[in-house]
């Protein structure tokens, strides 16, 4: 008996604990027993299958791996399971994980999870296959390679390396066409050169798609892809051959490529910084890629350089009072002027019938035949997809919502369908209204699709394309007609903010931005400085090079003072503006705001929730905090939604901040029907 005992005793002593961060949306890890037979195999940082609740089964992360047996009275189950004796992720990510986890207000298991492709996740093993860029040049021949710069490129690129000695992050503001890509490609190849690797982030799968082919002709094999466009397999051999390989490479990405096992990295690059595709918003984590990619460049000890047309104000702010490096280059590539601007006042265009049943002021619809006729291109924007926003009753007024949100459906002629937008609910549209019986249904507004409609019938002769999400939603998709419109088999091209974003054509000569009101109308306080931003970035792609392009921009506020500081392209008055109103009025930068987003399917128990945790918040924070508001889309998937918005003075840290939360969360917890709620917080809104 008494060496059974000691049996016992000895293999007690022997049992080993991993620490365990599962997929699922919790704070904490979890402890796990480690197997006998595992002992030796599982090591930090491997892949591992555990038990979780019940029944379930879940792929989890092991951070840690001990002797001592935990204290707590918790039930220790052991794990199942090692995926990959080899680590899956290197310890510099999971601090990355846990600063994310901890700035956004999120669970650990939710970085976790956005973090790995589900690839890696399964432990499916790419073996030693290439990644999927490969095979065009070596590092020997990127090494003596060179982009040629005119001397204001050089000079740009001196001053960055020169900021680079005393800041670690560096804002270039170069207007659009300056050549700012080429500049981003010399400071790489320095980068690679010098043994490390290099992050370019790109912030729409448009750009990316075009900009892919001009990388790989410099950078060949020592270049990799990971984007929203790759395929899952694709991901998994990037994750893998950097896992791999410490050697010199550069990772072209959207936002998501953050999250990679960079070993050695030297240089992150932001193109376009200022663009609010890089805030994930849906599910958590609800990080801004922008700042999370600049964390990851200080844990490396690296460098971050943002580039862009019109920074964002936080950006432009920081870079003026000398927290970041700031470079300007003023003049385009190749001397080109920039495009001139004209404002068509829409207002007055009706008043006056000279546009009516048609979406073009005659002064745009003339540059676009003058354009078409000297064989050049055309681009017309429009930030609404879909035929027409809203259809509505001439008789009561009343507009088809969706069924599970309270928002208007969108018609879609293509598809002879309303679409909801929020949660992709769809109907027929009905010959009467469904309120009061009438059947004078009419159209109200336009989208993308109703221009083209309008485009094909002005130009039957002339091959127009629409890039929007309901046209193209794959790589090889856009790709394709990016390619036939830089060719110029193309001549028109209709899209969303997608065709804003960098794309390089040479033979566009005429812009048209066709309703500039929604975006100044937009009830945000950034709206502003957005719009200024939209109109320079769509205005860049007019007269690339060596011709002046012109840029139309409709509107029913013409005398808009925001719209004069754009016909010049004033950028710095605009900034110094809004920035003057958000200190009067104590937005960002000057406070940093938190959206506490509670939602339940109760919408009395929602407001009495709401209406209880404000106060308590209010009597923590102060004047800061207000009560709580109703969206525009107040229900989406059948969930009603309140917004309780913290706007918090920088002098108080985040950790005092989340304090105060965590301390107001643990006092709800305590309330009736408090189970009911679903709550997420929104940091850094935009």
């Amino acid at each position: 008996m008494q060496s059974y005992e000691k049996i016992i005793t000895f293999a007690k002593k022997k049992m080993k604990y991993a620490d365990v961060i599962v997929p699922v949306p919790i704070a904490q890890t979890f402890t796990y027993s480690v197997p006998a037979d595992l002992n030796d195999a599982v090591k930090p940082y491997c892949l591992v299958k555990a038990p979780f609740g019940k029944s379930r089964v879940v792929t989890g992360l092991v951070i840690s791996v001990y002797d001592n047996e935990p204290v707590g009275g918790f039930e220790i189950k052991p794990l199942t399971e090692l995926l990959d004796d080899k680590p899956a992720v290197f310890p510099v990510q999971v601090k990355l994980w846990k600063w994310i986890a901890s700035y956004y207000m999120c669970a650990i298991g939710d970085v976790f999870t956005a973090a790995l492709p589900s690839r890696v996740m399964s432990g499916k093993k790419s073996g030693k296959q290439k990644p999927p860029c490969s095979g065009l040049k070596t590092l020997q021949e990127v090494d003596n390679l060179s982009i040629t710069l005119t001397d204001a490129q050089n000079k740009v690129l001196n001053d960055i390396n020169n900021s680079f000695k005393t800041k670690n992050i560096t804002l270039l503001h170069g207007i659009t066409s300056s050549g700012k890509t080429e500049i981003y490609i010399n400071i790489i190849i320095e980068t690679l050169a010098q043994g490390r690797q290099a992050l370019y982030l790109l912030p729409e799968l448009a750009v990316t798609t075009q900009i892919t082919e001009r990388l790989k002709s410099v950078f060949g094999s020592q270049m990799l892809v990971y984007h929203s466009g790759c395929t899952d397999v694709e991901r998994l051999l990037v994750w893998n051959y950097m896992l791999d390989n410490q050697t010199p490479y550069v990772v072209l990405g959207m936002r998501s490529a953050v999250f990679l096992p960079f070993s050695n990295l030297g240089l992150v690059v932001i193109d376009e910084e200022q663009e609010p595709s890089y805030k994930q918003q849906d599910p958590a984590p609800r990080y801004h890629a922008r700042n999370v990619a600049m964390i990851l460049a200080q844990l490396h000890g690296a460098k971050t350089l943002l580039g862009s047309a019109a920074p964002s104000l936080e950006s432009y702010l920081w870079a003026v009072n000398g927290k970041y490096g700031l470079v300007t280059l003023g003049e385009r590539f190749g001397g080109g002027d920039l495009p001139q601007i004209e404002i068509a006042d829409v207002r007055d265009l009706k008043r006056k019938r000279r546009m009516k049943d048609t979406l073009f002021a005659p002064s745009l619809r003339e540059k676009i035949d003058d354009a078409i006729s000297r064989g050049e291109q055309v681009i017309l924007f429009r930030n609404r997809r879909g035929f027409t926003p809203f259809v509505t009753c001439r008789a009561c007024g009343a507009t088809p919502k969706c069924a599970k949100c309270d928002v208007s459906m969108t018609w879609h002629k293509k598809k002879r369908r309303l679409v909801c937008h929020y949660c992709g609910y769809s109907a027929d549209l009905q010959p009467v209204c469904s309120v009061c019986g009438s059947a004078e249904l009419q159209m109200q507004d336009f989208g993308t699709e109703k221009i083209e409609e309008e485009v094909r019938t002005i130009f039957p002769d002339v091959k127009v394309a629409r890039l929007d999400f309901d046209n193209v939603k794959t790589r090889n998709a856009i790709s394709r007609l990016l390619t036939e419109f830089e060719s110029g088999e193309t001549q028109i091209l209709i899209g969303t903010q997608m065709i804003t974003k960098g794309l390089d054509f040479a033979r566009v000569s005429v812009v048209g931005i066709l309703n500039a009101d929604e975006m100044l109308n937009n009830p945000n306080f950034r709206a502003y400085e957005r719009t200024f931003q939209m109109i320079a970035m769509a205005s860049g792609r007019a007269g690339r090079r060596e011709r002046q392009g012109l840029v139309v921009v409709q509107t029913s506020q013409a005398d808009n003072r925001l719209l004069n500081s754009v016909l010049i392209y004033d950028y710095r008055s605009m900034a110094e503006m809004e920035l003057k109103e958000r200190y009067d009025f104590g937005y960002p930068p000057y406070t940093r705001l938190i959206i506490m987003v509670l939602r339940c399917k109760d919408e009395k128990i929602l407001d009495y929730i709401a209406e209880m945790y404000a106060s308590k918040l209010l009597a923590l924070f102060g004047k800061g905090v207000s009560m709580p508001l109703t969206p525009p889309a107040g229900r989406v998937k059948n969930l009603y939604i309140r917004h309780i918005t913290l706007k918090i003075d920088v002098t108080l840290t985040l950790a005092e901040s989340r304090r105060i939360l965590s301390q107001v969360y643990s006092e709800m917890k305590q309330t009736k029907d408090f189970t009911k709620i679903i709550l997420h917080y929104d940091v850094d809104p935009l």
